[in-house]
């Protein structure tokens, strides 16, 4: 079952039961007057209820919409903080940031978390501390004009790429969490979903180099010039000298290699994981400077 919490000066509850098999519709009556309830009697996936949801809340004329997972993780006390951070930030997403590395998250789900913040910097290039959490607020004037094409759990990662692309600030704001080995139950199946989703990173990442990355570049440039821009991103005065010649014997070394086509495909997250000067290691794949990526300005 997923939830979805709603505010819009008011405060109300929206519930997506998507097809539970245990009492929750049972239970769900007795709080129908103080609920908006959309149930399914077959489960259609996290992606489908999310969808439902924020079309339910615009619907009834919300301005944001809070998620929130409904297995027992997240503690609804944290919800002030997401209202204390939209106040301060209209129009943005604010994404619950869980702490990782407490004693009790399983390993998988650290793995998973990494996984998804390394391939959200590529694809948008911003750095979250945790973009899979499920405990978010969501600005429901964007929402409204897109059109989300995922049903399963790699929906919250094509939500939140795309408000990336469409500018829209996206704030992590620290919260609490809950890892009950015994009693939290989880539905990602991990063999299908991981497949999901990483169908739709190569989907995302594709998209990134022809349209978001270079469409990113050319305002970028346009706002300080070519060379300012190259500047900016190759001088750096925290950065030794050893890591810019290690970024640009790396730009050398992915030049020469014999996968023509595929440098930057293989190239641009091998940098971004060894955290390179990205100037210096993509000019040196190049000879020209008007051929130039655009992930030198990740």
């Amino acid at each position: 079952m997923e939830s979805l919490l709603l505010f819009s000066g008011g405060q109300d509850i929206i519930v997506v039961n998507d097809g539970s098999t245990d009492r929750t519709p049972y239970l769900l009556l007795d709080y129908r007057r103080r609920l908006t309830v959309i149930d399914y009697v077959l489960n259609n996936g996290k992606g489908h209820a999310l969808r439902a949801g924020f079309k339910k809340a615009i619907a009834m004329g919300y301005d944001n919409a809070i998620t929130i997972d409904s297995d027992g993780q997240h503690l609804v006390s944290d919800i002030p903080l997401f209202l204390e951070a939209a106040a301060k930030n209209p129009g943005a997403v604010i994404m619950g940031s869980r702490d990782m590395e407490q004693e009790d998250v399983p390993g998988k789900s650290s793995f998973g978390n990494k996984f998804s913040n390394f391939w959200f910097k590529v694809e948008t290039g911003i750095s979250l501390p945790d973009t899979q959490t499920g405990f978010r607020l969501y600005p429901l004037a964007e929402i409204a004009k897109m059109k989300l094409y995922t049903t399963k759990f790699e929906t919250e990662i094509e939500v939140l790429v795309r408000l990336a692309w469409r500018d829209v600030p996206i704030i992590p704001v620290d919260i609490h969490v809950i890892y009950d080995k015994e009693e939290r139950v989880t539905h990602f199946r991990p063999f299908k979903d991981f497949a999901r989703i990483s169908v739709l990173n190569t989907v995302l990442v594709t998209l990134a180099l022809l349209y978001f990355l270079p469409r990113k570049l050319i305002r970028e440039v346009k706002k300080k010039g070519l060379w300012k821009t190259i500047k900016e991103e190759a001088v750096k005065a925290e950065e030794s000298n050893l890591s810019k010649a290690k970024s640009i014997g790396f730009g050398f070394f992915m030049g020469i290699v014999p996968i023509w086509g595929f440098q930057l495909l293989i190239g641009i997250p091998l940098s971004i994981y060894f955290k390179m000067n990205k100037a210096f290691s993509g000019r040196s794949q190049y000879q020209h400077p008007s051929i130039y990526s655009p992930y030198h300005l990740l």
